[in-house]
């Protein structure tokens, strides 16, 4: 099987081309996954382009991307495979009908198979393998991770009644994570990892530049520096990278060239997710460089 991608580099230059960039660390990480045929681990604060990255990935090669979003009380049918209860109880019936009658061999075949994400990944035909994001793993429950054992270890699933499925070629799989919960040691050993830091001024900026077109440089420069100024304070939710294109989005939408105390107040729903969180920003404007304008007499 051939690579596919040549090297780091051209993993930056082909997320780049679909609108996503990446550092040099995240490039290495996504494609020593692909190289290497092992899971990546992406974790880091919300909002830094964890989910993005792996949407991306699947975009840049071309591949479908199978999504498992997980939750607390995800269930292996809902992640793995279920059967067709509906259509096996309407062959029944109609079995019956004709005067016969269907043994339980008969009722548990692929015809009545239900592929959910993972055995859709290992199931994929297609001139290259998809990308398969598990997407928040640590809102899942401590026993929904076993369940990835087999799977993450052998890139197999077995379902009783057919027996075991075994992906042609491995599925590029990204599995990401906020830490609300640490996640089993198993888990990780079985995980490339890399930890997704919040951008600097110069790359936020050139995102800003690609997702927002609309936005002059004046407004992208300030903007950037407020961001960078405004998760150095004590908030339950630091804006991240999806919270910072909306903010300069509304901007733009408002023709605002030039950030101003009045517009980051009238926008501020777009940075602040909690009133305590906009009652610390708006209390600390005038120390990051957005005094109250003074009154005229």
């Amino acid at each position: 099987m051939s690579a596919l991608f040549l090297d780091a580099e051209d993993v930056r230059r082909r997320l780049a081309e679909v609108g996503h960039l990446v550092d040099e660390g995240t490039a290495t990480a996504l494609y020593l996954a692909t190289v290497l045929d092992r899971p990546l681990l992406l974790e880091g604060e919300p909002g830094v382009g964890k989910t993005s990255a792996a949407k991306s990935l699947a975009e840049a090669l071309a591949t479908p991307l199978i999504r498992l979003q997980c939750y607390e009380g995800l269930t292996a049918g809902e992640a793995l495979y279920e059967w067709n209860y509906q259509r096996q109880l309407l062959a029944v019936r109609l079995t019956e009908a004709r005067g016969e009658r269907l043994a339980d061999a008969d009722l548990f075949t692929e015809d009545f198979l239900l592929d959910r994400p993972l055995l859709r990944a290992v199931r994929h035909q297609g001139p290259l393998p998809p990308v398969l994001l598990i997407d928040e793993i640590d809102r899942a429950d401590d026993e929904f991770e076993a369940l990835l054992f087999e799977f993450l270890g052998e890139w197999s699933i077995t379902v009783p009644e057919l027996g075991t499925f075994a992906a042609a070629r491995p599925p590029v799989v990204v599995l990401t994570s906020n830490r609300s919960r640490e996640l089993h040691d198993a888990l990780r050993r079985r995980c490339l990892y890399h930890w997704i830091d919040y951008p600097g001024p110069e790359r936020a900026a050139e995102i800003l530049r690609r997702s927002v077109p609309a936005a002059n440089e004046p407004l992208i420069a300030s903007a950037t520096a407020f961001i960078g100024q405004v998760r150095a304070l004590d908030l339950d939710k630091a804006p991240g990278l999806a919270e910072a294109i909306d903010w300069v989005s509304a901007l733009a939408a408002l023709r605002v060239s030039r950030l101003a105390r009045r517009d980051v107040i009238s926008t501020l729903s777009a940075v602040a997710k909690s009133p305590d969180d906009r009652t610390t920003i708006t209390g600390a404007l005038g120390e990051l460089g957005y005094p109250e304008e003074a009154r005229r007499p």
